[in-house]
């Protein structure tokens, strides 16, 4: 699933990570064709139920889409092109700067 859109000036692609076993989305954020940045929600796999019963990956995204899509917004409302992304736990969400993590992750 790769779904595109834009707000303001920038264009956002957004979907799963094809073949991740844990919840990975991302959202890629383009300014005139060049990539500014990758926005991404992790779920882990104890905090799934808390979305969907099934743990079904699609029925996540679409119960929670509108949330990321605001997210996504705020950040760039508020100029922020860090990478990053929203981690949520059972005990919880936080953002992580991923630049900061010595492993990184590509959406492909």
């Amino acid at each position: 699933m790769q779904e595109k859109w834009t707000y303001k000036n920038y264009e956002i692609q957004e979907g799963l990570k094809p073949g991740s076993k844990t919840f990975r989305y991302f959202f890629e954020i383009f300014q005139n064709g060049e990539k500014k940045c990758n926005y991404c929600v992790w779920i882990s796999d104890d905090a799934m139920e808390k979305f969907d019963p099934s743990e079904e990956f699609d029925a996540v995204v679409s119960s929670q889409k509108d949330v990321w899509h605001e997210w996504v917004k705020g950040k760039i409302d508020d100029k922020d092109f860090r990478n990053r992304a929203l981690k949520i736990e059972k005990q919880g969400q936080h953002e992580i700067n991923l630049s900061e993590m010595s492993d990184h992750i590509s959406p492909d």
